[in-house]
């Protein structure tokens, strides 16, 4: 079996499952964020288990509307009423899926699930997670249990490592760019290059998964990932059991991938799939706006690279560099290591964490006519504000070295 086979039926009490089966799963951990709170909430009479539900307040912190605030009052009654420990209110918060791994409650071999369609990206600690509509995580909230229709696997076979430059995200772009849509199916990465790549690029991909339509995206538990998730996870924090596809693990497709080869890709406007290239096959396009957080790119290590390019440097007039950590601890640690420093020095706003201006709601909507390189998950029209507006996708380095000239550039081109 593959690696979601194994842990669906493991989470069945099966010993098999294959494509097109349905199976009914135990859930182990049930995401809830402050936007459920906030539109529609309907208190439930009980729940399966208050140790498996976490409540993150991600979206929209502090809140920048009455609805807003209201669902935040919801959040904490809630919490309060059924006794859930796991509550990352206003000065722990951060974007759910940031949050959720800097906790140690992205676990190998479980199942997470949350309204939020980036929840793939805890499969980078090799966790079966997905994004299901709210009525779906409601109903799991009540019963810990849901069900799954077992999708084909796209298995990517990676070797060699990344070049200077090139990261989880220009990975991402290239595999979109030239492999599309992977509707219904799960995405699993295996191969020697695994090693070469750092949890925070096995973040960055496994979260773009549900960019091309794919089911579950995961990698191995190998010994980075379980290193990270021991450094991270509480001490009492039960034991674990990771998976591993097995030899002859059948698939729909596999695809080598030589990470050496890569260079820095960027999405053009509308989409990822068959529309991403090489930055240097990418039209001369000049920016108003350079967006550097996310879920896929508000990592400490993002904030590390945008930070050496900047460094000592102004952004360019006319343009506006927008920096989000994505967690409160995220925002500390940067802080410390003096990158929020750098940033600002270079003329950079940083906002608070929160998910702010990826989803089009706060700190940075685009108005018409606007262009717009972002580092964050989605580039289709009207993400980020304005229809009339164009996203741009890329890597913190290129979104960073682009506000340094003022047009979508190769952040090999600036360096000292």
């Amino acid at each position: 079996m593959t690696m979601i086979e194994k842990i669906l039926a493991r989470k069945a009490g099966v010993p098999t499952v294959a494509p097109g089966q349905i199976v009914t799963c135990e859930v182990d951990l049930t995401v809830m964020i402050d936007l459920q709170f906030a539109t529609g909430w309907i208190p439930p009479t009980r729940i399966a288990d208050p140790d498996r539900v976490a409540v993150v307040m991600d979206h929209a912190v502090p809140a920048p509307t009455v609805q807003d605030a209201e669902g935040g009052v919801n959040a904490r009654r809630f919490v309060a009423d059924f006794g859930i420990s796991k509550f990352f209110d206003v000065g722990a918060h951060g974007i759910c899926h940031q949050v959720i791994a800097e906790n140690g409650l992205a676990r190998p071999g479980e199942i997470l699930a949350c309204t939020d369609s980036h929840s793939c990206a805890a499969g980078a600690y090799n966790t079966a997670a997905r994004g299901l509509g709210p009525a779906e995580v409601y109903a799991i909230l009540c019963t810990g249990r849901t069900w799954f229709e077992v999708s084909p696997t796209i298995r990517y076979e990676l070797i060699g490592s990344l070049p200077d430059g090139v990261s989880g995200k220009d990975v991402f772009l290239h595999l979109a760019g030239v492999f599309g849509d992977a509707t219904n199916h799960n995405l699993e990465y295996g191969g020697d290059g695994i090693a070469s790549l750092s949890m925070s690029d096995r973040r960055t991909i496994a979260t773009q998964g549900a960019e091309i339509s794919a089911d579950f995206s995961i990698f191995p538990a190998d010994r980075a990932c379980r290193d990270f998730v021991d450094e991270h996870s509480p001490p009492d924090a039960a034991p674990y059991d990771g998976v591993e596809a097995d030899p002859d693990a059948r698939y729909a497709a596999v695809r080598r991938v030589d990470l050496s080869a890569l260079e820095p890709h960027v999405a053009r406007p509308g989409g990822v799939s068959g529309n991403s290239l090489p930055v240097s096959a990418v039209e001369d396009r000049a920016v108003q706006q350079c967006f550097i957080g996310s879920c896929a790119n508000g990592q400490l290590e993002d904030l590390r690279i945008a930070a050496s390019i900047v460094r000592g440097k102004k952004v360019a007039a006319g343009v506006r560099l927008l920096v989000t950590p994505a967690s409160q601890r995220v925002y500390r640690d940067a802080m410390r290591a003096g990158y929020l420093q750098d940033l600002a020095d270079a003329g950079a706003v940083i906002t608070n964490s929160t998910c702010g201006a990826c989803f089009g709601y706060h700190l940075g909507v685009l108005g018409p006519g606007e262009v717009c390189l972002t580092s964050s998950t989605r580039n289709f029209t009207g993400r980020m504000g304005s229809p009339d507006a164009e996203i741009y996708l890329a890597s913190p380095a290129t979104v960073a070295a682009s506000a340094l000239v003022g047009r979508v550039t190769d952040p090999r081109d600036t360096r000292d």
